[in-house]
């Protein structure tokens, strides 16, 4: 998870088990704006065997987690708008697809699942780095069930940046971690939220060298974190971490060591 840094930095961090095993959090996002309902990735999901869980270990309840997520939120899965994937990584969209029978079918029966078209080309055809992440049970469902669409890069509504038509969310797409990876940039009012995704997994990705081995062009993620933490650093961005087990959102301050953390939040603040 982080890349050429040293176990003697990274374990102060993210202390990791007797096989080097870390704990990390799969953290999406809902978002309620006028009569949208809307569903920031989807998590690992529960349909995958035991053998392929053994590798990863994660908490498991019955039944699948974003399902659970949504009702402990007060909604109903039904009620869900729009599933907005990051990017078609297992750990991201597990969850958007569900096993009922012998039939793989969308967790979301009336949302529009939404993906960038040439991630969604990327994915069916996957590198020989990527395959793995990329399972066919969790995506090629979507395009089946007829509610897949593409970001359109050159939506506009009201003037802003609107891939799905919500003032005041727009996507970042960045290709580090994997191609054209969505990040959403929302604002409310006066504060803005980016969901990081992958490109800063976790707080303690903030520092520049800080990339995962996961990354197809790390030089790349170095150079979009930077952009990008600049960015949040000059307009107070809070930042909202999916993989960190602890520090769901925080902000970013310039230090002459760089860009370093700067006030923890939580959502619900």
């Amino acid at each position: 998870m982080f890349g050429v840094v040293p176990k003697t930095l990274w374990q102060k961090l993210n202390p990791p088990d007797a096989l080097n095993r870390c704990t990390w959090a799969m953290r999406c996002l809902l978002i309620e704006t006028g009569n949208r309902l809307i569903v920031v990735d989807t998590g690992m999901g529960d349909k995958q065997d035991d053998k392929f869980f053994a590798h990863y270990v994660p908490s498991r309840q019955p039944g699948n987690p974003i399902r659970e997520a949504v009702r402990q939120a007060g909604y109903d899965v039904t009620e869900v708008t729009d599933v907005l994937l990051t990017h078609l990584h297992f750990d991201h969209v597990g969850g958007a697809v569900e096993r009922v029978g012998e039939r793989l079918l969308p967790t979301f029966p009336n949302a529009i699942y939404w993906t960038h078209p040439d991630h969604w080309a990327w994915a069916i055809q996957p590198n020989p780095r990527e395959k793995a992440s990329f399972l066919a049970e969790n995506i090629l469902p979507l395009q089946e069930s007829g509610q897949l669409r593409y970001f359109d890069e050159a939506t506009y509504l009201n003037g802003l940046p609107s891939p799905v038509g919500v003032p005041g969310l727009e996507l970042i797409y960045v290709d580090g971690h994997t191609e054209k990876m969505a990040l959403p940039k929302l604002t409310v009012g006066d504060q803005t939220l980016l969901y990081c995704a992958d490109l800063i997994p976790s707080s303690g990705h903030v520092p520049l060298p800080y990339v995962m081995s996961y990354d197809v062009r790390p030089l790349l993620t170095m150079q979009e974190k930077e952009r990008l933490l600049t960015q949040a650093a000059a307009e107070n961005w809070l930042l909202l971490f999916e993989h960190d087990p602890t520090v769901e959102a925080a902000t970013v301050v310039q230090t002459e060591r760089g860009i370093r953390l700067g006030d923890v939040r939580r959502l619900n603040e």
